[in-house]
């Protein structure tokens, strides 16, 4: 197939629309289910480099999230805990532990839930039954994946009535070195960024604490990685082998800071006991169970357990989850890696990383505040790594 034809463009009064290679070379895809439109595809091709490059960084399964061309999470393929299958609602999902591609996509899919409604897909391996049965339940628009099992594909192909998008690509696949495209009619062009991010480029640590275990160099290629796929400016946090809370799109780097923050400080709310046991109404469905969680957890909790609105959501009254009770919770929190795709220029980031449990940051330096952020990392005993690089994504 050489080119494929769109129904339309970003938006419906876009047409005409369609994909193809500049030199007339077949697509590197085959679409096996349904018919991905424009923005489908930019997620398909998109997600599909993150989790290429996490699985060649640290040779493990790698599974992503994506909405509107930036990865609400990404994970590899690490077992879950309990408590973290119970908040992913993935607890009844039979085989997930022999799995690792399915544990990526379980992590992947319940970091943000809220933003993962309706996302697009990217495995690094093979789809198989296990994550096959996860995605069925979810609310989802498409996967990219460089396979699919037979069981995998009967099960996928069944979403949507027939009509989900199910993509397979040629993992062998190369690009060529330069990218173009246009805006208002004028071509950019560009060397595509190949910049590969490994442990070699944390080793510019240049706070008091140079300490960066293994599994806070993991953390922080994930983090990275991420960063380098999803719309600029953009802060990620990552711990235990996944992004738990992506900042993306602001033009503020403490609004990145301060968005990511808060998705992290939910992933971590959710795994309490005082959020697991929520006492929801059986008929109460997945999406309408996350809204009611990310409200509870946010500033307006009486919209779920009000006086005259709880009896809509649970079968009986839940307790405010108090701001002091959820500041203890999370007081407790350590080992939290962060990355930022360009400097931080103020150390109002740091101040805000740490409330989150950040115990690592790798973002480029060559802020003329440089001092002043290495300054905020010491009063609090963070490492930090410079890595001398800018991720930028448009």
């Amino acid at each position: 197939m050489k080119e494929f034809e769109l129904k339309y463009g970003c938006n419906p009064n876009q047409k005409p629309a369609k994909i193809y290679l500049a030199n007339g070379e077949e697509l590197p895809v085959e679409i096996l289910c349904g018919r991905p439109g424009y923005i489908n595809f930019l997620d398909a091709f998109n997600s599909w480099q993150l989790v290429r490059e996490i699985k060649e960084a640290l040779g493990e399964p790698a599974a992503t999230s994506f909405k509107h061309v930036s990865p609400t999470s990404a994970a590899i393929g690490r077992k879950l805990s309990d408590e973290l299958k119970r908040a992913c609602f993935v607890d009844n999902i039979e085989g997930l532990d022999d799995s690792p591609i399915a544990c990526a996509y379980a992590r992947a899919r319940g970091t943000d839930r809220m933003s993962s409604f309706g996302d697009w897909i990217a495995l690094s391996d093979v789809c198989d039954e296990t994550t096959a049965r996860i995605i069925r339940h979810e609310v989802s628009d498409g996967i990219i994946a460089p396979g699919y099992t037979p069981e995998a594909l009967k099960i996928l192909s069944k979403k949507k009535k027939g009509a989900y998008n199910i993509v397979q690509i040629d993992p062998s696949y190369v690009p060529d070195p330069i990218e173009r495209k246009q805006v208002y009619g004028v071509t950019f062009e560009q060397g595509r960024n190949e910049f590969k991010i490994n442990r070699e480029l944390l080793s510019n640590v240049v706070t008091a604490n140079k300490t960066l275990p293994e599994e806070a160099q993991r953390d922080l290629i994930i983090a990275l990685i991420t960063l380098k796929y999803t719309q600029s400016n953009s802060v990620a946090f990552a711990v235990d082998g996944q992004a738990i809370g992506v900042g993306a799109g602001q033009q503020s780097r403490i609004h990145c800071t301060r968005l990511a923050g808060n998705k992290a400080d939910n992933w971590h709310l959710r795994q309490s006991q005082r959020v697991l046991e929520l006492p929801f109404l059986p008929k109460l469905g997945r999406a309408d169970r996350d809204n009611a969680i990310d409200v509870y957890l946010g500033d307006t909790p009486e919209d779920v357990i009000g006086e005259n609105v709880w009896q809509n959501y649970f079968t009986q009254r839940p307790a405010p989850f108090t701001t002091a009770e959820k500041r203890e919770y999370l007081s407790k929190i350590t080992g939290v890696s962060v990355g930022s795709d360009a400097f931080f220029p103020f150390g109002d980031n740091i101040e805000r990383a740490r409330r989150s449990g950040v115990s690592y940051i790798a973002e480029p330096g060559g802020s003329v505040r440089d001092d002043l952020v290495i300054e905020a990392c010491d009063r609090y005993n963070i490492a930090m790594a410079f890595t001398g690089m800018r991720l930028f994504h448009h």
